[in-house]
């Protein structure tokens, strides 16, 4: 009696904790965008605004909130459909991203000459706007599809690249003294020292480069055209349709939000925390 006593005191402590976790952790964010939208509905809702406001935006954009996924016609699909066709550009220039960057970044990191060389390179080239890239990768495909994978390649590599490259140049020379004893081969060094103590650094780069692919997915199909959300908004510009605009704005954002968030709680799970949040 007095062990089952207590084990429902442990569940009514825990439901408790929880309780007031879940209430942490979501009541400010919610309170924020109730007065966030307040405001915007207090300027935008005066006859004669310039944008639409958040009443303005359910009236006539319902269909696009409560339904992501109709399919009416090859381009009069919802912004759910519209958004995986993005998800599966992103995916694809993003893994390939990943996977270049931290081989590349593991083998410069090795060399500090190659470190000193090449990092003036990267630094430029990863200032160079994604747009900036399309001309030449349509040039180079002669195909959309292709090339917005690739706007998304090149500009999310190199956060990548230079943080994995880092990370390794960063290993403690212990860890390097004790391959050595084991005789480790390459394979083993890269697998069983230089990964587990770069990690932190390589999902750093793989935070910056998820955010970057992103952003470089949506502009580059703002002029590719196609089903994916970048072109949506572009083409509800040309037709003056600005709440359609908003709610693939708020779309693009709470995507961008949970993949930062899948890609960190990845690298806490995998690096125990040590990674940066």
């Amino acid at each position: 009696m007095l062990r089952a006593t207590l084990k429902k005191s442990d569940v009514t402590q825990w439901a408790a904790r929880f309780g007031r976790t879940v209430a942490a952790n979501t009541l400010p964010p919610l309170i924020c965008a109730a007065i966030l939208f307040l405001i915007w509905q207090i300027v935008f809702g005066r006859p004669g605004a310039t944008l639409p406001s958040p009443l303005t935006v359910w009236r006539e954009a319902q269909d696009l909130i409560i339904d992501p996924f109709f399919r009416n016609g090859p381009q009069d699909i919802g912004l759910g459909w519209r958004t995986l066709t993005s998800l599966q550009r992103v995916g694809i220039g993003f893994s390939f991203a990943a996977i270049v960057g931290i081989f590349i970044g593991a083998v410069i990191g090795q060399s500090i000459w190659a470190m000193r060389g090449l990092d003036p390179i990267f630094q430029i080239l990863r200032t160079v706007p994604p747009l900036a890239w399309l001309p030449i990768s349509l040039a180079a495909f002669r195909d959309s599809q292709p090339s917005a994978i690739f706007v998304i390649f090149i500009t999310s590599i190199w956060p990548i690249l230079i943080n994995t490259a880092v990370g390794v140049r960063n290993i403690p020379q212990d860890y390097r003294n004790v391959a050595q004893v084991l005789r480790l081969n390459h394979f083993e060094f890269f697998w069983k020292i230089m990964l587990p103590s770069a990690a932190p650094y390589i999902f750093t780069g793989l935070r910056i480069g998820i955010g970057l692919a992103w952003l470089a997915i949506v502009a580059a199909e703002m002029l590719t055209g196609g089903v994916g959300i970048g072109f949506f908004i572009w083409d509800a510009w040309n037709s003056s349709r600005l709440p359609d605009i908003v709610v693939a704005l708020f779309y693009i954002g709470i995507v961008g939000f949970v993949l930062d968030r899948i890609v960190g709680a990845v690298g806490s799970l995998i690096t125990r925390g040590t990674s940066a949040s």
